[in-house]
């Protein structure tokens, strides 16, 4: 038995599988023996004063109709480990924030700090089995950033990169070029600062 990370993206899947078990929330149904599930990766921001590559450590995770908590415990071992990590909410959706316009409704709806589209799957895995929760996310994009076109159509279901649709999306509007640029270098950041976070974490990720 064990700590479950739930992932969205294969990069991130890559960098968490050193320390512990990384699935696809589609994997989940077939999860019998964990200790512990805990969402890990990267998020949109929807608070205005989180920048790129800040992390977010969720006391809940919040849904449009839904709450739940996570573990104290192991939320407290993630914050001690990274004492310059947000504390806060994280709100899971199933679809991509991808306006600054989107962003702030979200923000004023649910109180949410960032957004992403896993936590709220492996909430409710941890809750199902009975088992402690946690979620760990690192800000890939400002609340005031909207996505450009390309970088909403790069992203296969497994999370592998579809270069070809964003080469179509590029000739159709090169004129995202400069945002997409951006949204790059961004990312790498995210990523930079998450491999950072999980090698400080270590082993099962500070999980029970």
């Amino acid at each position: 038995m064990t700590t479950i990370a739930v992932v969205g993206l294969r990069r991130e899947a890559k960098l968490v599988a050193r320390h512990t078990i990384a699935v696809v929330p589609e994997s989940l149904v077939n999860i019998r023996d964990a200790t512990g599930i805990i969402s890990i990766g990267i998020a949109g921001a929807l608070s205005p004063d989180l920048a790129v590559g800040d992390v977010v450590i969720a006391e809940r995770v919040v849904t449009a109709n839904e709450a739940f908590e996570t573990d104290a415990k192991w939320t407290a071992r993630l914050a001690g480990a990274l004492p310059n990590a947000r504390i806060g909410a994280i709100l899971g959706r199933g679809a991509i924030a991808e306006s600054a316009e989107i962003k702030a409704m979200l923000r004023e709806s649910t109180g949410a700090d960032a957004v992403d589209m896993e936590s709220h799957l492996a909430a409710r895995a941890a809750m199902e089995r009975g088992v402690p929760f946690a979620a760990l996310r690192v800000i890939s994009d400002a609340a005031d950033h909207s996505l450009p076109p390309a970088a909403l159509v790069a992203m296969k279901p497994d999370g592998s990169v579809a270069l070809g649709r964003v080469l179509i999306s590029v000739l159709r509007k090169p004129s995202q070029i400069p945002a997409l640029i951006r949204t790059g270098r961004e990312s790498e950041k995210a990523f930079a600062m998450l491999e950072r976070c999980v090698g400080a974490l270590g082993s099962n990720l500070r999980g029970p």
